[in-house]
């Protein structure tokens, strides 16, 4: 026959008070690597849900402090600009044609005449690699 722990409670217990380095002591121990909650709780004679209760509290950030008004002073507006001397007259872009280049076995790339040589050959590397 084994024998087996068995706790007899014989009165109404009373609700525990926990002091604030009793509960920061629990809590530090949950975040030890390989810490178990329900075994530190277990151990301690609490439910989890007390511990984890615990510790949103006690590592709570406090809210940043709400901003305070600054005197602000209004002023007349400034002129606004006249919008012709600001505007940047349009490029006049140069036509492009499109260029068809065959590159065997059935595959042709069309790029514009103006394209930069340098993209096109980094282009035409790729396409023949495949």
């Amino acid at each position: 026959m084994t024998k087996h722990q068995v706790e007899v409670i014989t009165s109404v217990e009373r609700r525990r008070r926990w002091s604030r380095e009793d509960k920061e002591r629990l809590v530090a121990a949950t975040f030890e690597s390989d810490a178990s909650v329900s075994e530190i709780a277990r151990s301690a004679g609490i439910h989890t849900g007390q511990l984890f209760r615990w510790r949103k509290q006690l590592c709570q950030i406090s809210e940043p402090p709400t901003p305070q008004f600054v005197p602000v002073d209004v002023v007349a507006a400034l002129p606004a600009p006249d919008p012709v001397e600001t505007a940047v007259p349009p490029r006049p872009r140069k036509k492009a044609s499109m260029v068809t280049i065959e590159l065997g076995r059935g595959r042709r790339l069309r790029v514009e005449s103006d394209i930069d040589p340098e993209a096109l050959g980094r282009i035409l590397d790729v396409v023949e690699r495949r």
